[in-house]
């Protein structure tokens, strides 16, 4: 099992921290809406009542991240960014009948053929479609030159890895309901699918059976033991003797579900995502599953030989099971969930999506979205209120991302019948007058083909006495992911130390960055190379 070498853990250097830092750590930044920059609505009947996620990607090479969002029954779209750098978020629309595809639940972005373009992994209700991309927002649909079988499923969750040498990544599709003719309620889980390449093309698919209607997948080594396994969530108003589930995935063997014997707990949950991070400074990752009424935060119990899990939520304050605002008290509905320092204080935080399903008399039908701030003891206090992005809006996917380059992270939020939300986050200031809250860092892998992006690495940060640990996944969230610059918040220190561990577990050097800068990390490469592509010369 790999070593992490992060000195003080995390919990005791937020104690230790102390000062002005550790004063102005847990305050939650200000946003403000940017009215009329997209103008997009997932929409759609039953088969779309889960799904409508949005892909993060640079679908140009200029630094900046577009965005693809799901239409449900509507066409999906392509947004090209626009934005100036720290002004107003502003995108245009790329009209293309590749993107424009309807049926849409969610996409994830990832380079399947390391050709140096993103490409878009497109899940809907029915055929599934690979995009290969080819630079300046243009797409070519590539399931016959990847040899990948579309089916006609009704999927919702997506997930990719590299295992071995080989070429091209390892896919796995969640399956929800199985469709019928008349697009009613089958009460059928569908069977999620393994897809492995073979040579240049993919073999035909390997059912993960039984399967309890996922929601959202991801691929982890939870255990560092250099193997990534394959987690799902599902959405336990369809099963009866089901659950949560984990994959075992060794390269060259056919995958098989951990049970109790392997130490495996039973949970069932409404489960609608998936999130991970290390928030305990013992080199693994905790893992959010939302759901309704009851989220989850687990925790390895253990010395990581068993997938075993004991949960946290409630001692960390991010159960989140009702509205906290807006005076209804019934339970809530958790969709999209995402770990990321939107304060810049070091200190990582929790956005998760709500909204009610459609008109579900049980469940709250305010539930405005939970900003939860992270704080200096490893707590989460609500900041949504404060951060100024409460809306009566039924939310499904979302993203926190710099759209803007002025090192704080915007937030888009996609919306059951309602536009898209684009929120522009000003920090400590105003619309006019944005004020940075914290030190930054934007960090983007390199490596020699294939899995150029380094998908499976551990990129670890150490400002002052506190080590950040990041896993490079794809896949997890809802319905949505994102591909690009990976942003770490340093609180007030003026340089950091990086290392990456990279994904056949090689580790590089710890080399110093300085803070407020776009840099990036190729493998062998003497030194790191600072600035946004095309290199700007004042970063």
């Amino acid at each position: 099992m790999a070593v992490l070498a992060t000195g003080i853990p995390l919990v005791a250097a937020l104690v230790d921290a102390g000062g002005s830092e550790a004063a102005a750590a847990g305050t939650p930044p200000r946003f403000v809406r940017e009215a009329g920059a997209i103008d997009h609505t997932y929409t759609g009947e039953f088969e779309f009542f889960v799904g409508g996620g949005v892909a993060v990607l640079d679908c140009d090479d200029d630094g900046l991240s577009d965005l693809f969002f799901a239409g449900g029954s509507e066409p999906a779209a392509l947004y090209r960014n626009e934005s100036s750098r720290g002004g107003a978020l502003r995108f245009g629309e790329v009209d293309a009948p590749e993107t424009d595809l309807t049926e849409v639940t969610g996409a994830y972005p990832l380079d399947i053929d390391s050709d140096g373009h993103v490409d878009l992994v497109v899940l809907r209700h029915g055929p599934d479609v690979v995009l290969r991309g080819l630079g300046e927002c243009r797409f070519e649909v590539a399931n016959d030159r990847f040899g990948i079988d579309g089916g006609d499923d009704w999927t919702t969750a997506f997930s990719a890895t590299w295992e071995g040498s080989n070429t091209m990544p390892t896919l796995a599709f969640g399956s929800y309901l199985v469709p019928r003719d008349d697009a009613l309620v089958s009460n059928t889980c569908g069977d999620s699918r393994l897809v492995r390449p073979q040579g240049t093309e993919y073999a035909a698919p390997v059912p993960l059976r039984p399967g309890y209607c996922t929601l959202s997948m991801l691929f982890s080594d939870w255990n560092r033991s250099g193997q990534r396994d394959l987690r799902l969530t599902n959405d336990r108003h369809y099963y009866a003797d089901g659950g949560e589930q984990m994959w075992r995935i060794a390269s060259g063997e056919p995958p098989e579900e951990y049970t109790a014997e392997d130490g495996w707990q039973p949970l069932r949950v409404w489960g609608m995502g998936i999130a991970s991070h290390d928030l305990t400074g013992d080199g693994y990752p905790e893992v959010f599953l939302t759901s309704q009424g009851d989220n989850k935060l687990q925790t390895l119990d253990g010395d990581g030989t068993e997938p075993r899990y004991r949960d946290i939520a409630l001692r960390r304050g991010v159960t989140a099971q009702r509205p906290f605002t807006g005076g209804d008290v019934l339970p809530s509905t958790a969709w999209h969930p995402e770990f990321a320092d939107v304060n810049n204080d070091g200190f990582v935080d929790l956005f998760v999506s709500k909204g009610n399903v459609e008109a579900q008399t049980d469940h709250a039908s305010n539930d405005p979205n939970n900003l939860l701030i992270g704080q200096t003891d490893g707590t989460f206090v609500e900041g949504a209120e404060a951060a100024g992005i409460i809306d009566d809006d039924r939310s499904r996917g979302a993203a926190l991302v710099d759209l803007n380059h002025d090192g704080m992270l915007d937030l888009v939020v996609v919306n059951r019948r309602e536009n898209v939300a684009l929120w522009r986050n000003v920090g400590a200031g105003d619309a006019e007058r944005p004020e940075p809250m914290g030190r930054w860092l934007a960090i983007r892998l390199v490596q020699p083909v294939p899995n150029v992006d380094a998908v499976g690495a551990w990129l670890e940060v150490q400002a002052g006495e506190r080590t950040i640990v990041r896993e490079i996944t794809i896949g997890g969230g809802h319905a949505g992911g994102q591909h690009g610059w990976i942003h770490v918040g340093l609180g007030s220190a003026d340089e950091a130390q990086v290392r990456v561990a990279w994904p056949d577990g090689e580790t590089g050097p710890w080399t110093t960055v300085a803070a407020d800068r776009f840099v990036t990390f190729e493998r062998g490469a003497a030194a790191p190379v600072v600035g946004v592509p095309p290199i700007d010369p004042d970063d």
